[in-house]
């Protein structure tokens, strides 16, 4: 062993040497790939898997040297392993779903096939049927809408299987390039973070974003996610570059994330779009209205979109639409048609808030639902199989610790001193992106966050900010939003406890439980703040 590592360490501390173990790193990593999918016909899918994995590579690569060109930013040894780690856990992610979920799951279909998710199941069988046609590729964008309502990433996959692919169908495959395309999120939320708030904030949303949850679910999924997530980071680094150097790398990058995520979606391409504007006039103190500059920026973006737009309104508009006013008309009667539908299949407890409510508020309860999911207890007391309910709760786990940080940004960004800039900006688009999710999935425990989820790169730089800011304040509100997020856990706990087990719970009431959370969290909050208003007022003047 000693003279081994003798070699490896002289190997690595040369040019040549780190290339060789590079390559020989591909080899073995392919290898393992092609034993895990095909077993004793591991040399017959070798070649498939080192090429995908070359290609995963490549996509990570461009992203790299991309970044390296700005010269106020210098890429350490440090975020490269993360980058790399990230595509690592989330290939590896996506293995475990692939030999555990047939084993260890209910055996449905999708399980059996080794898919996480039905979308990505259906998704990925279709592309690879439609490898194996002889019809142009082109057709995915039309005649698949059940499995893929744009049909960019059905593209994307049915061209990795056609050109790259073997006579068996591997869904591995498309893991190593969602896993390499994911990854990216953590190179370009860094990038984004450096420059708009130094070193510190940025090295915690890269480890935010390698380590959340959904991040590495979905990016071990064959799901658009994978792409949209380094894309919204990717144009958010291009705006505060554009903002800070008035260049236009920075707008390219802007415009380029924006066409990218047309073909996936191109209602997704026009919340960004959104997001990006509220962004720009915050950074700018919402002063940028009386800029002419700002006005052909909007009007360039305006014409992308459009171009946009209508080159995929065949995709997006149903028949009998033919403008966009009445396109998002129609967007809006099919997201109160999916709460409708969510309602009908939803949990009897949801059905009986449904009856003693009025019928108005059911759209603003399942959107508060949406926002709490995936909901802490009801994950731990979930009686579903192991593997599904550590899913559910290492899932849970995450938001429950990312929510209080974004609750408390609000408060921060607003401060008394008036001052506006990116912070604000980020917590206004970070919670429109949420309360958008919520609306459009209804408050599903799946749908939901992976909706939101695209927007991680927002959210980490958010946490990150909030993490720091919080501190260098010495705001209370961090803590008081922590509290909160408790103190309604603390009560739904029990009465989950008590509803799916022998435990034995005073209150067995669902809208009793609710009114104790918000009213415990209504006192606290009350309580904290008359407890010494004398800090509050100094805190406020000292930042005026």
């Amino acid at each position: 062993m000693g003279a081994l590592n003798r070699i490896k360490i002289r190997l690595s501390s040369t040019p040549w040497g780190s290339w060789l173990l590079s390559a020989l790193g591909v080899l073995m990593l392919s290898l393992v790939l092609a034993w895990v999918s095909a077993g004793k016909r591991l040399f017959e899918s070798w070649g498939t898997f080192l090429i995908s994995l070359l290609l995963g590579l490549g996509i990570m690569l461009v992203g790299w040297y991309a970044i390296k060109t700005d010269k106020s930013l210098s890429l350490q040894r440090w975020l490269g392993w993360l980058v790399i780690g990230a595509a690592v856990l989330r290939l590896a992610a996506g293995v475990v779903w692939f030999k555990v979920l047939p084993v260890w799951g209910y055996g449905s279909p999708v399980e059996q096939a080794g898919y996480i998710m039905a979308d990505a199941h259906a998704r990925d069988m279709a592309a690879w049927e439609l490898a194996n046609r002889e019809v142009p590729l082109l057709t995915a964008f039309r005649g698949y809408h059940k499995v893929d309502q744009y049909g960019g990433l059905l593209y994307i996959s049915a061209l990795g299987y056609r050109y790259l692919g073997g006579d068996i169908h591997y869904p591995l495959q498309m893991i190593l390039i969602t896993a390499a395309a994911s990854a990216l999120t953590v190179l370009f939320t860094w990038a984004f973070v450096r420059r708009a708030w130094g070193e510190a904030p940025a090295r915690v949303a890269a480890w935010l974003v390698t380590l959340f949850p959904e991040a590495i679910l979905l990016g071990s999924s064959q799901m658009r996610e994978a792409f949209t997530m380094p894309l919204v980071a990717a144009a958010l680094y291009g705006l505060v570059r554009y903002r800070q150097d008035r260049s236009w790398q920075g707008l390219g990058w802007v415009l380029v994330a924006l066409i990218l995520c047309i073909p996936f979606s191109p209602a997704f391409a026009a919340v960004l779009l959104t997001m990006l504007i509220v962004t720009a006039l915050a950074m700018d103190g919402w002063h940028a209205f009386r800029q002419p500059r700002l006005w052909l920026l909007l009007a360039g973006l305006a014409v992308v979109a459009g171009i946009g737009i209508w080159l995929a309104w065949g995709r997006i508009a149903p028949d009998g639409i033919s403008n966009p006013i009445a396109l998002v008309g129609w967007w809006i009667k099919e997201s109160t048609r999916w709460q409708t539908y969510f309602a009908k299949r939803a949990s009897e407890l949801v059905k009986k808030v449904f009856r003693t409510t009025p019928e108005w508020s059911h759209v603003l309860i399942l959107m508060g639902i949406g926002v709490l999911q995936p909901f802490l207890p009801a994950a731990l007391i979930d009686n579903a199989a192991p593997i599904w309910r550590g899913i559910a709760i290492w899932r849970a786990l995450g938001w429950t610790i990312v929510l209080p940080f974004l609750l408390a940004a609000p408060f921060l960004a607003w401060r008394k001193n008036g001052k506006r800039g990116l912070d604000q900006g980020l917590s206004l688009v970070v919670w429109l992106g949420i309360l958008l999710a919520s609306l459009r999935s209804g408050g599903d425990t799946w749908d939901n966050p992976r909706y939101r989820v695209a927007f991680i790169g927002l959210q980490a730089a958010l946490v990150a900010w909030v993490g720091l800011e919080g501190r260098r304040q010495a705001s209370p509100w961090l803590r008081r939003s922590v509290v909160a997020v408790g103190l309604m856990i603390a009560w739904f706990l029990p009465w989950y406890l008590h509803r799916y087990t022998t435990f034995i719970w005073p209150v067995t009431d669902l809208f009793k439980t609710i009114l104790l959370g918000v009213a415990s969290v209504g006192l606290y909050l009350l309580w904290s703040v008359i407890r010494n208003p004398r800090k509050e007022n100094r805190r406020s003047k000292d930042e005026d």
